[in-house]
């Protein structure tokens, strides 16, 4: 990426994802002095991050503002909460998801419970980008989803955009958020490609899109999977089944609204992640539904996941761990045919 992108990506007609986080970052720094960027390999000097998605910021801001850290996710955790409550809004990169276990304390015990052990006085405005995905062979210790275990933590949002312009708008009402929030992104869908998003758009944190209207199933994905469940509605459709496709955005707090319409219309629910399956977050979908639609479903509500295993190095194994479009299709149609026994 040149220092072009940093400052035309949004006004071509299609960027990538990582173009749109490029952009959001670069506006936001642009808007708001108190906004800065920290991370391991950030800085133009180390290459502007490991995948290119903060290059040209530093030229563009400076070193102060969009700062290479030394190779210790506690101090980027903990530097970026002390800039917080000093009434900063830092945005910490963390390389790899699953590099955020060696900060976890500070992220669990001390950026999402301040506000609450402060009787409400002491916010914690940050953001945590960090990057995950199975699909490029880097082993069990690289591309875990555990958004789980973070919407499970009070005091977090939590967010996972699945296009260009979802990325860019959530990126930017994330660092507007007064409170902390992971912001995940997809070492895969990096590449997609979509309409770019007008120059300081935002997306509301907690609502989902209705990504493909349908009336025959509601199919719940977010991320990577989003993309996939829309491939799957395209499967299904061959087989005369209209799926509805929601793309949640928001993993914590999601959209019961917008799910529950869907479903209170089509009668029939599929969730699907790429974190393993059990106790992940489709896990808290799937529960809330059969509550709430007890009595009214024509088919029990389903999840589709990962295995319970850490994700494979080789690819054969790997491209059965991921959810794939034909199983989405598959478990979508046999709920169809299950309700119409």
């Amino acid at each position: 990426m040149n220092d072009a992108i940093v400052d035309t990506a949004i006004n071509t007609h299609r960027i990538t994802i990582l173009q749109a986080i490029n952009a959001a970052l670069a506006d936001a720094l642009a808007d708001d002095e108190r906004v800065f960027v920290l991370g391991e390999d950030v800085g133009d000097a180390e290459g502007g991050g490991i995948v290119g998605v903060t290059a040209g910021l530093s030229k563009r801001f400076g070193d102060d503002r969009v700062r290479s850290t030394p190779i210790s996710e506690q101090a980027i955790i903990g530097a970026s909460i002390g800039a917080a409550i000093a009434g900063w809004k830092p945005v910490a990169e963390i390389m790899l998801m699953n590099f955020v276990t060696v900060a976890m304390d500070m992220i669990v015990n001390h950026a999402a419970k301040l506000r609450y052990m402060s009787g409400g006085k002491t916010s914690v405005p940050m953001v945590i980008r960090t990057m995950t995905g199975a699909g490029a062979s880097t082993g069990g210790q690289h591309a875990d989803y555990l958004e789980g275990w973070f919407a499970h933590t009070a005091g977090l949002k939590v967010v996972a955009p699945s296009t260009p312009e979802d990325a860019y708008g959530l990126l930017r009402s994330a660092i507007d958020d007064p409170d902390p929030v992971i912001f995940i992104e997809n070492l895969i869908s990096y590449g997609n490609k979509g309409p770019a998003p007008v120059s300081g758009h935002r997306v509301p944190l907690g609502k989902a899109r209705v990504a493909v209207e349908g009336k025959d199933i509601t199919i719940i994905a977010y991320s990577a999977m989003a993309d996939r469940a829309l491939q799957a509605a395209k499967i299904l459709s061959q087989a005369g089944i209209s799926a509805e496709i929601i793309d949640l955005r928001t993993i914590s707090p999601w959209d019961q609204e917008t799910v529950f319409a869907s479903v209170a219309k089509t009668g029939r629910a599929l969730v699907v992640h790429e974190a393993v399956k059990p106790f992940g977050p489709g896990a808290e979908v799937a529960a809330t539904l059969s509550s709430e639609f007890f009595g009214r479903l024509k088919a029990p509500v389903e999840r589709i996941g990962a295995p319970f295993t850490p994700v494979p190095f080789a690819k054969s194994l790997e491209d059965a761990f991921i959810p794939s479009p034909a199983r989405i299709a598959h478990a979508a149609q046999k709920l169809v045919e299950q309700g119409k026994l």
